[in-house]
């Protein structure tokens, strides 16, 4: 941030309200077409108090995302720790994404969409989160059929990489305020996952003959 000094209580909220009013713009009409006009004008702030705060558009879209991060990992794996291996984890992961994307939706899609657009130092940082979530996942996900001797570590992550097209291309048509509640929808993505994944080989598709 341009300031680098530890923020009061009244500085912390004016960037919380910042990076809230840059997700709802950033949301509505992407990154690229945004300006720190739209943010300030959302935000019912002067252009002058978000340079207060931030130097750029760019460190505005970094902290909307290393905190969305922040969210997505928060205590993750020792709530897992807490679960029995195998589909107790697996529906956990489903439940908690659809959750955070139902409560951030602006913070979701812009991870999705416009990640590409941070500068080299700060998508290193967010891409390291990415990775450790994949990681989170991944090790789940494994732990559910195969354990540490089972399939290629690859296939397993195409898997989780599959679960997360399920889960992320809801934001395309999933309405939180809709007839269905997160946890139908959650339900739905776990049992075609799994009713898919019960059958997969123990020894996997890409074995050598």
């Amino acid at each position: 941030m341009k300031k680098t000094r530890a923020l009061n209580e009244k500085g912390q909220q004016k960037v919380k309200k910042i990076c809230r009013a840059a997700a709802r713009v950033f949301y509505r009409i992407g990154y690229l077409t945004a300006n720190l006009d739209d943010i300030a004008a959302e935000a019912k702030m002067s252009k002058g108090g978000i340079y207060h705060y931030f130097s750029s558009k760019d460190e505005i879209l970094f902290f909307v995302l290393d905190n969305y991060m922040g969210l997505v990992l928060g205590a993750l794996e020792p709530q897992l720790k807490e679960l029995p291996p195998g589909e107790p984890k697996i529906e956990f992961i489903i439940k908690r994404h659809l959750e955070l994307y139902a409560n951030h939706k602006e913070e979701s899609k812009t991870l999705l969409h416009d990640s590409n657009c941070l500068s080299s130092k700060y998508r290193k940082r967010i891409a390291h989160k990415e990775r450790e979530y994949l990681r989170i996942v991944v090790n789940a996900i494994s732990e559910y059929k195969w354990g540490k001797d089972g399939i290629k570590r690859e296939e397993v992550t195409a898997l989780a990489f599959l679960l997360f097209g399920m889960c992320n291309w809801c934001y395309n048509w999933y309405d939180p305020k809709g007839p269905i509640d997160v946890n139908a929808i959650s339900r739905i993505i776990w049992t075609v996952f799994m009713k898919g994944i019960s059958g997969y080989p123990e020894d996997g598709i890409t074995k050598k003959n």
